[in-house]
């Protein structure tokens, strides 16, 4: 086993794609084949499994994984501390729902962690992509919410996937909308009181049920409603068309403007948002320094 191998298993993992990953290491897929081939035979394991998604790491893989990325950035340390030699360029992932505080530590990661030459990057997408991806390993961090009425379906999901939910906090629900809006003059929203006003929420494509919902409260049926897949999006329409979310009531003037506000809703309900990563899989150094930055933004 070289440190060289190690490299290559690391960056077949972060393209999901041998040929892609052939690429970048400027050798030749062949090669590159042979080298994790020979890598499995002499470790008497199976790294990788090719699916009709394309090239995933096995069960084993992902223990594997993580020893390799503890290693080469040990390596790195000792290459950069006696030969001056230039870090390698670094890689990492978050797929999230569409939280700001999840932007804003993002940003801190890169400012406080960011070498002249890095890879990032932060995938806010549906619900279940969220699960899917940290159990690929496409992202080493996923961010979503539990409560009552979704928790046992995706506590099986990431049971199933080998995955594990860490809390960060939990938020009583709060309204997003318009300071403009007749409703944003109250201390308390009454669920009665949103009836005529356009509820907005992230569409799930196909995984669209109530349980992967971003939004809590997601059987309520109502008079006016509209799906959208970003961020900035639904926040226009927040103020264009006088709409409304639900979300956790956390908001970030930075990056949002000082034209949306959160005005709490009348629920007994609860939101539980955490991070999850793989059971198998320890977290790399900008993992770490992500979940560390995740807690500076988050309600205490």
């Amino acid at each position: 086993m070289t440190l060289q191998q190690l490299k290559y298993v690391i960056e077949i993992a972060t393209r999901g794609s041998m040929n892609e990953a052939a690429k970048r290491l400027f050798i030749t897929q062949p090669s590159l084949s042979n080298a994790i081939k020979d890598l499995e035979e002499e470790l008497r394991i199976t790294i990788f499994e090719r699916t009709n998604k394309g090239i995933i790491l096995s069960k084993d893989g992902v223990e594997f994984l993580s020893y390799a990325r503890q290693v080469v950035e040990q390596a790195e340390l000792l290459e950069g501390r006696y030969l001056n030699a230039k870090p390698s360029p670094q890689h990492f992932s978050v797929s999230a729902q569409h939280y700001a505080f999840a932007v804003n530590a993002f940003v801190k990661l890169v400012q406080d962690h960011g070498h002249e030459e890095y890879e990032l990057a932060l995938r806010e997408t549906k619900t279940y992509e969220i699960i899917d991806d940290v159990k690929t390993l496409r992202s080493e961090i996923g961010i979503l919410y539990l409560n009552e009425f979704n928790t046992k379906v995706i506590n099986k999901l990431l049971k199933d996937a080998g995955l594990v939910f860490t809390s960060l906090f939990v938020a009583r629900p709060h309204i997003f909308i318009s300071v403009k809006n007749p409703l944003a003059r109250q201390s308390v929203v009454q669920i009665e009181q949103l009836q005529d006003y356009p509820y907005l929420s992230f569409d799930q494509g196909e995984y669209n049920s109530f349980h992967f919902s971003e939004e809590i409260l997601s059987t309520l049926s109502h008079k006016k409603s509209i799906r959208v897949n970003d961020r900035a999006t639904l926040f226009n329409l927040l103020i264009g068309l006088n709409g409304y979310t639900i979300s956790t009531g956390v908001l970030s003037a930075e990056l949002n403007g000082r034209d949306i506000i959160a005005v709490p809703l009348a629920t007994d309900e609860t939101i539980n948002v955490g991070w999850i990563r793989h059971k198998d899989a320890a977290l790399s150094k900008l993992g770490l320094a992500y979940v560390e930055a995740l807690k500076e933004f988050v309600p205490l």
